[in-house]
């Protein structure tokens, strides 16, 4: 933490260069006259100055009807994104979903399969939690060293919102339970989306029974449309993937079906020819969103070292920020009580003297998990899967105040 003096230094610039004194503040147009009516935008909109705080493209996708949009994660605040900042991936397009005619069904061994409407859901018990979403496929531009992109492109398919739904454990109970059938106990469950894609994904049951919510709104309206309106699973932790959007049908079986998503799909390749498979949890991992490339230091002084943490298997213990590129590291200051599986803001105080410098930052979540550096995680895993890449990231500062992906 930094003292009064460093603090004040940083503000500097705003007094009077000549005598030390404050300018008094000016009296602009806008203090002269009313301002526009609420009704003028029945749902409210970001200021118009704020239009460059977008999702991006990263890059277009060879297959028809398949894209996906980035959070600007160096723009916002705090750990929640705003349901329009949302990150979103998609295998073919956003289905239109009236919800009056969408339909869940729960089926397989259970003992009373069952259909459920929308009005079904909303009237079983609902709760809310906090939680991350991450596509596995997030930060692979980083596998083979520094991309020299932006942090919205290296990490922005990650968001994190407020949930609303109800348990996968409730439907289950509404079905009757689970149920065993010729000697096939329900170990797994199937889920299917109601897109072109037919999205499916096979998950093991002892994992998500307890965790997984069917959820219909996030951070308290309604899901958005690109973000599985009406309907979606919710799997706290797990990659982006297996939380299905526009959910259809879950389906108790014994062993996992094996899907498109689950084999040539979404599987990591070693450099051994061998694939890790059915790999769910994200595993730690952290960036520093404030300063990052794109941003530029104007003056020598102090400069908050502002960015997020999170990890699939828990809360976030500890982050480490370094600003003499991994040489030492100092404590961060994290946001609150860290939550389970949700994004955690952290800082920390610099101060820059103005010469080149190398700034990264590490987590530890509550396991004891250390986010591990790039060269590590190559010779863990080799370079042939473009999936769970949570290496340690790092930014250059260049003299000029300039930052860098380099």
């Amino acid at each position: 933490m930094l003292g009064g003096l460093a603090l004040s230094a940083a503000v500097a610039p705003h007094a009077n260069a000549a005598s030390g004194l404050l300018q008094p503040l000016s009296v602009e147009p806008w203090t002269r006259m009313p301002g526009a009516p609420i009704l003028d935008h029945p749902y409210g909109l970001p200021s118009p100055r704020e239009s460059e705080v977008v999702r991006r493209a990263a890059r277009a996708w060879p297959v028809p009807g398949a894209a996906s949009s980035l959070t600007p994660l160096a723009d916002l605040h705090g750990a929640i994104t705003p349901n329009g900042l949302v990150y979103e991936r998609h295998h073919a397009g956003v289905p239109d979903i009236d919800p009056d005619q969408h339909r869940l069904v729960i089926h397989g061994l259970v003992r009373e399969p069952k259909l459920f409407t929308m009005d079904d859901l909303l009237r079983l018990p609902s709760e809310s939690r906090v939680h991350f979403l991450e596509c596995s496929g997030n930060t692979a531009s980083e596998w083979k060293g520094p991309s020299g992109l932006p942090v919205q492109l290296t990490h922005g398919l990650l968001s994190c919102c407020e949930w609303t739904g109800v348990r996968l454990s409730t439907l289950i109970e509404a079905a009757g339970g689970l149920a065993a059938n010729d000697g096939h106990a329900p170990r797994w469950i199937l889920a299917e989306g109601a897109d072109a894609a037919a999205m499916t994904r096979s998950l093991p049951l002892d994992r998500v029974l307890d965790r997984a919510l069917v959820v219909y709104a996030q951070n308290g309206e309604r899901l958005r449309p690109e973000n599985g309106y009406p309907l979606r699973l919710l799997v706290p932790g797990f990659e982006g993937n297996t939380n299905v959007k526009w959910l259809r049908r879950l389906k108790l079986v014994d062993a996992p079906l094996e899907t498109r998503e689950e084999t040539s799909k979404y599987t990591n390749l070693l450099a051994d020819g061998r694939a890790r498979q059915f790999v769910f949890e994200m595993d730690a991992k952290s960036v520093i969103t404030r300063p990052s490339p794109g941003h530029k230091l104007t003056t020598h002084g102090y400069y908050p070292i502002v960015g997020l943490a999170w990890s699939g298997r828990g809360a976030i213990r500890q982050v480490e920020v370094s600003v003499d590129g991994g040489r030492s590291w100092q404590a961060a200051r994290l946001d609150g009580t860290p939550g389970d599986r949700a994004l955690t803001r952290f800082h920390a105080g610099w101060v820059w003297n103005g010469e080149p410098a190398t700034i990264l930052s590490r987590a530890t979540d509550s396991t004891g998990y250390i986010q591990p550096t790039r060269e590590a995680l190559v010779a863990a895993r080799g370079l042939n899967s473009n999936y769970h890449y949570n290496g340690i990231q790092q930014w250059r500062v260049d003299a000029d105040g300039s930052v860098k992906n380099a």
